[in-house]
């Protein structure tokens, strides 16, 4: 199992400069082996949709699907809490962290 944070996924949809790198990664494991966190369907779909339009947006959105999105339950927030006191993350990437060490991976 893995985790993808959104910088890959928009990295995966926008064919940006690293997508490459991130397409092997992503191509190499099963849709349901990718762990997903809420933040990371938020981030992807806002900033896909600012860079490529919102059609874009969608079916990034779609193909994230195929993936574990894990909803956000109160176990996950305190621990994204914690996370963030320690590193110093902000919200987002305090809950992506969060969730990946939660599933660990």
């Amino acid at each position: 199992m893995i985790s993808v944070d959104s910088y890959g996924w928009i990295e995966r949809f926008t064919n940006g400069p690293k997508a490459t790198d991130y397409n092997r990664i992503i191509d190499a494991v099963q849709p349901g082996e990718i762990i997903t966190a809420m933040a990371v369907i938020y981030g992807v779909y806002r900033k896909v949709k600012q860079i490529k339009g919102e059609q874009a947006a969608l079916e990034g959105v779609a193909a994230l699907s195929q993936t574990r999105a894990i909803p956000v339950d109160p176990t996950l927030c305190l621990e994204a809490a914690d996370y963030s006191l320690d590193y110093g993350l902000h919200f987002a990437d305090s809950l992506v962290y969060a969730t990946a060490r939660h599933f660990g991976v």
